[in-house]
Order: structure tokens, then sequence, then C-alpha cells
């Protein structure tokens, strides 16, 4: 295991401390950069939307729009959910980053979605620039934190792993089917659940839920299935992604966003003692 994936696995949210302190023999202390939000609470502004049937930067049925300080995600305008698939992209592309996200479910699935869909959204990682997407494209080649609620009849966890035009490696073995399913709790109900993504470029990406860390995989790949109607020049499968765009999912229940923040680690990328200790230093910050 390479030295940064071995700072990444062990020295942040939900990391194990005496488990970063037996790979290093110091800390090496560096002031952590502050979040910086990028969702302004007024407008999408920042924000591209590409829905499945639509083109690129059409807002149908006003799907996403921002009410209360809270990007809202709803269906009323709809006759059927129809497969209309939808993403909204921050316009601007990262690679090494830690991503917060506050989120809630809430009110009734729009009519004609499928019945996996029900209280699933997501936060997409690592995609494709939304205009390389065609009109009919479903999802975008990316992978995804995906986002469930409960249903208060049985397990269902958050945070998992899907992969749509994608393959990752999972506990030393290359992951190809579509999902993974995090060791997350059941959130249900209406409740804000806080989502931390830690992406370090092409090697390492964690799913963090309410400080826990639910996922962790490496080595993220274009490859496999899992996503329809992509221009195949786009789709080079063999490629690690080591940066792209992400996005937040439409999938037909509606959901809310009160918070999408970013600290941007790419100044560390090639300095992993200065990158481990601003992991700390973020993680001790974010737990006092």
């Amino acid at each position: 295991m390479n030295k940064l994936l071995q700072l990444g696995m062990c020295a942040l949210i939900g990391g194990s401390l005496s488990a970063c302190q037996s790979t290093q023999s110091k800390e090496t202390k560096v002031e952590a950069p502050s979040w910086v939000e990028l969702f302004n609470g007024k407008d999408l502004n920042d924000w591209t939307i590409k829905i499945a049937k639509h083109e690129v930067g059409e807002n149908f049925a006003n799907t996403f729009r921002v009410e209360d300080s809270v990007i809202k995600v709803g269906y009323e305008g709809y006759e059927q959910f129809d497969q209309q698939y939808g993403h909204i992209f921050y316009n601007k592309p990262y690679s090494y980053y830690l991503l917060r996200v506050e989120y809630r479910f809430v009110g009734e699935q729009a009519r004609g979605g499928e019945g996996w869909a029900w209280r699933n959204s997501g936060i997409m990682l690592h995609g494709q620039e939304p205009h390389t997407m065609l009109k009919d494209q479903d999802f975008p080649i990316s992978l995804e934190a995906q986002l469930l609620g409960g249903n208060e009849k049985e397990e269902r966890s958050t945070g998992n792993l899907c992969t749509p035009g994608t393959e990752v490696v999972y506990k030393d073995e290359q992951f190809t089917p579509h999902c993974l399913n995090s060791n997350s709790k059941t959130y249900a109900g209406d409740q804000w659940v806080t989502a931390d993504v830690l992406v370090l470029g092409d090697s390492i990406i964690k799913h963090i839920i309410n400080r826990d860390t639910v996922m962790v995989y490496t080595k993220p790949t274009i490859n496999g299935g899992g996503v329809s109607n992509y221009d195949p020049q786009v789709k080079q499968d063999g490629k690690l992604l080591s940066s792209g765009y992400f996005s937040l999912q439409s999938e037909s229940h509606p959901v809310e966003f009160r918070k999408v923040a970013i600290i941007d680690l790419a100044s560390y990328a090639k300095d992993p003692k200065k990158l481990d200790g601003v992991l700390r230093e973020i993680r001790d910050r974010d737990t006092k």
C-alpha cells in the first residue's frame, strides 16, 4: 500500500487515531483550510442541470429549485416520472477534496418511480462534464455515493456505492457489480443526515455518514455497465478517474439539500505528510 493510500485510509473523520499513529512516528501539524460553501442558499447560478430526455441546462418541471435556503428536488410538474433521472452539477471539477452534503428525504415518491428509487438519491463523484452527456443518457459516467432513507421495516444502509460506467477496487479485488451496500446505520423518517466523501484523485475514496466511515474503495476506473445512451467517445474503458464533476441526484423521490461545502485538498496532493496533517486537523476540528 502506498504512502498516500495509508494516510487517506486512517487520518480522517471516522478513522482510527491509533491506526494512524502506528504508521507515523511524528504528526505533521498543518493548519487546515476552512470549509467553502458551494450552495449560497439563494440560487443555483453556479450549477448546471441535466435531466434524462432533456437538453443540458433545461430544468424540466422546475425539478431543482431553491426554497427556504434549501435545494429542493420535487416532481409536482411530472405526470409520470418516466425514468427522467436528473443531476445538478457544480460548475467546477475537483480531484483531491473533502465534500460535505446535508440531506433529507421528504414527502411521497413521484408517480412512475421505480420501487428501488423510493427514498433514493446520491452524490455522483468524478463525473463527466454535463455538456458531454447525450440527451437521453440516464446517469453520468461517475461513482455514486448512494443516499437511502429507511422504510421503518428493515435495515437500509446509506452511503452505499454504485458504479454507472465505472469499476473500483474493493478489499483488494476488482469490484464489477453495480452496487455495494455500506456498513452504515439506517436513517428513517425526515431527519437530516450528514454525508462526507473524501476523494484523493485516482487512489482512494471514502464515504462517511454522520462522522462514521462506512465505505472505502480505491482505483476508480471507467469500465462496465450501469449507464445507457452515452457518447462512446466519452466512455474510455480502462481510464483511471483522477478528477471530475460532482452532482446531486433526482431519482423520483423528493429530497432536500441544505448544505453543500468543500475543502479543496489539491495543493497537498504531492505532499503526503502535509495531507496527513490537514486531514488530522479537520478530524479534530469537526469532533470538538
